[in-house]
């Protein structure tokens, strides 16, 4: 399976906002911002909100993606992913979504 993998460890082409947004797929981007609407108690999320080209791609960002805490260390520390960081085992920042997608760390240790 392809990989593109953001500097959480999430898989970004795995993400319905990143396929919608390469796809131009309106039908999809609304059945996304519905979708995390729920998933996310996030009443904010809008179908035009729904466009991303990947984490550390170049192009638009989700407005998460952009204000990300974590890619804003990584990119700080002049690093590709958390993979790169001494820290990633102990480091609470990544460790809130890896909590809730202990995949994306597995794919951090992968990269090593």
């Amino acid at each position: 399976m392809e990989k593109l993998i953001a500097c959480c460890g999430l898989n970004c082409v795995e993400c319905e906002a990143r396929i919608a947004t390469l796809a131009n797929d309106d039908k999809l981007r609304a059945e996304t911002a519905e979708k995390w609407k729920a998933q996310y108690g996030a009443a904010d999320i809008s179908i035009e909100s729904i466009n991303c080209t990947g984490c550390m791609e170049p192009g638009v960002k989700l407005s998460h993606c952009a204000e990300c805490q974590v890619r804003k260390c990584v990119i700080s520390r002049g690093y590709r992913t958390c993979a790169d960081c001494e820290k990633l085992d102990i480091c609470e920042i990544v460790s809130q979504i890896h909590k809730f997608a202990p995949f994306a760390l597995q794919n951090l240790k992968s990269l090593n």
